[in-house]
């Protein structure tokens, strides 16, 4: 006989289809979120900042860890804002979270994505280096042409080629932070669940599109604001789709 208490069924990614309007209602609970504590908020975004400006500098090994260290402090400002749902109060050292926390699962879900990235300018190296060798050796008129026709087709391939890899990692350090699911079944798991509410996300990308634009028009300030309210509607849209019943 199992004995008890019965243990709960694992996790196993499945989701929810959702309204198109839940779109604004996730963007709602992030503004809500940051509200609770927006010097703290602003505090974390600035850090985050200051970190990635850094890691810029240093050529190549500084982009690669930025990549690595993507989903560790994704996973930071997720758990403030569970926390922030929780009623609890949240602080600057929360950010750091991730490291103390699935942090192996995190860090392999930044390799992935490096993977992904790296991949992906490859194919655009490729094509538009092509491209632009191919129109040099053919001279003006013609070559100018080729060049800019091998740019343009190698920035539609990079904009194909990002989108089911920002899918896949959308929900997946949510998922290994909250769900304790492996990097590879929750890479799938938020691209099922991405592709199963693709209006919804349409409808969150056009919305952040045009919030990104207010944002950067302050000296890009706005985004001190618009980063955590982001960082809550990821939170709130991993509820909604997953938890949701």
């Amino acid at each position: 006989m199992e004995p008890f208490p019965i243990s709960a069924p694992e996790f196993n990614g499945d989701c929810r289809t959702v309204p198109a309007g839940n779109a604004f209602e996730w963007l709602k609970q992030g503004w809500a979120m940051f509200v609770a504590n927006p010097g703290v908020w602003i505090a974390m975004t600035l850090i985050l900042l200051v970190i990635f400006v850094a890691l810029s500098i240093v050529p190549v090994v500084g982009q690669l860890a930025a990549h690595l260290l993507t989903p560790v402090f994704g996973a930071g400002m997720l758990i403030a804002c569970q926390k922030i749902a929780k009623e609890e109060t949240i602080e600057i050292p929360d950010l750091f979270a991730g490291f103390k926390r699935n942090t192996g699962d995190l860090v392999l879900l930044g390799v992935l994505y490096m993977v992904g990235m790296l991949t992906i300018f490859a194919v655009v190296a490729v094509i538009g280096g092509g491209s632009v060798a191919g129109g040099m050796m053919m001279g003006r008129g013609a070559g100018l042409g080729m060049a800019m026709g091998g740019m343009l087709l190698a920035m539609l391939f990079a904009l194909a080629l990002s989108v089911p890899l920002f899918m896949a990692i959308w929900f997946a350090p949510a998922l290994v932070v909250f769900n304790s699911m492996q990097p590879v079944p929750a890479l799938k798991a938020s691209f099922n669940a991405c592709l199963k509410n693709t209006v919804p996300f349409l409808v969150y990308g056009l919305i952040t599109m045009v919030l990104c634009f207010f944002a950067a028009l302050p000296v890009g300030l706005g985004f001190l604001v618009l980063g955590p309210v982001l960082a809550g509607s990821v939170y709130a849209s991993y509820r909604d789709i997953f938890i949701a019943t």
